[in-house]
């Protein structure tokens, strides 16, 4: 069985297919990479060469997947950056070509358009395919705090808040929401509590009580009731962000959701093995301006055998 990922590419560094493609691979999974952009670098370097490959390759390498008769063999669909809005209609058109060839094939929808603190960084029409058409197909869809608000036009200072923007995403359609990065207005008191006992081998970077923790929030729905789950790690001094994190994480999250079908212990593994390369990366940085990259091979053993341990907590409705 095998994933097939439509997302960006880049030569250099970590973002889309880049930070997605070999961790599902050293996690078990085969995966066929389509590229829908390919640049230099990632664009958090401020230059950068390349261009959008466009739909209609990515059109033609599915065709050519169908031709080979091997579409039935694809067990999920992830999608990520899409450069382009027609992008979006050929990942329609794939995923309806794959589930019709494999009809229990999920689609993992990462709806990458910006950022907190950045703003939106793709073109205008690119929400407007997410929301209208993409979204509505989905099984997973995996938004940051700021994607949450922009798909849903809901705040989401506060937990309640959070929530109602879940609750919206649930009624387009897909039936499990990952809020990749979460921070509300809790006190760090209840935040801490919440975050378990967590490890701190040598060289690493400690918890520290009552200070500053993000979060993940993994929703599951059947029928018309939901179970919301909420995970907390330190937050790491990582200054403007690391490119490719979300790739990374809806990679991980997408692959473990295929072994165990339980989103508590998806998030947990998922939130684990992130937190574990992040706080490499981190530690091993020779340069402290510019962008922090990510070191997914460097730290490949933070995939299957995660240095820390973070629980997810059941939060009450």
């Amino acid at each position: 069985m095998a994933v097939l990922s439509i997302q960006s590419h880049v030569v250099y560094g970590y973002a889309g297919n880049t930070a997605a493609v070999f961790p599902m691979q050293r996690l078990g999974r085969e995966v066929w990479a389509i590229n829908t952009v390919e640049f230099s670098n990632h664009t958090g370097y401020g230059a950068w060469r390349g261009k959008v490959l466009g739909a209609e390759l990515a059109a033609d390498l599915v065709t050519g997947l169908a031709e080979r008769g091997v579409l039935g063999r694809c067990e999920a669909v992830l999608s990520g950056y899409l450069g382009d809005a027609s992008v979006g209609r050929t990942i329609v058109g794939a995923v309806r070509r794959v589930r019709g060839e494999s009809p229990k094939a999920l689609y993992c929808c990462d709806p990458v358009m910006g950022d907190t603190g950045k703003g939106f960084y793709v073109k205008p029409d690119i929400p407007g395919i997410f929301k209208d058409e993409l979204i509505p197909l989905a099984d997973i869809v995996t938004p940051n705090q700021f994607e949450l608000e922009a798909l849903t036009g809901i705040k989401t200072e506060t937990l309640a808040g959070a929530r109602r923007a879940i609750a919206a995403l649930h009624e387009r359609g897909p039936r499990i929401v990952l809020v990749t990065s979460f921070r509300d207005n809790d006190s760090a008191a209840e935040s801490s509590a919440m975050t378990a006992n967590v490890p701190s081998p040598a060289g690493s970077v400690p918890p520290s009580a009552g200070g500053a923790y993000i979060s993940m929030l993994a929703s599951a729905r059947a029928g018309d009731k939901s179970v919301l789950y909420r995970i907390n790690t330190p937050e790491l001094p990582l200054g403007a962000g690391v490119a490719g994190t979300g790739d990374l994480t809806a990679s991980i999250f997408l692959s473990r959701y295929l072994e165990t079908g339980d989103v508590k212990k998806t998030l947990e593994l998922c939130t684990a093995s992130v937190y574990g390369i992040l706080e490499a990366s981190f530690l091993k940085r020779t340069a402290r301006e510019g962008p922090l990259d990510l070191l997914i091979v460097q730290a490949q053993e933070e995939l299957s055998s995660p240095s820390h341990v973070f629980e997810a907590v059941k939060l009450n409705p």
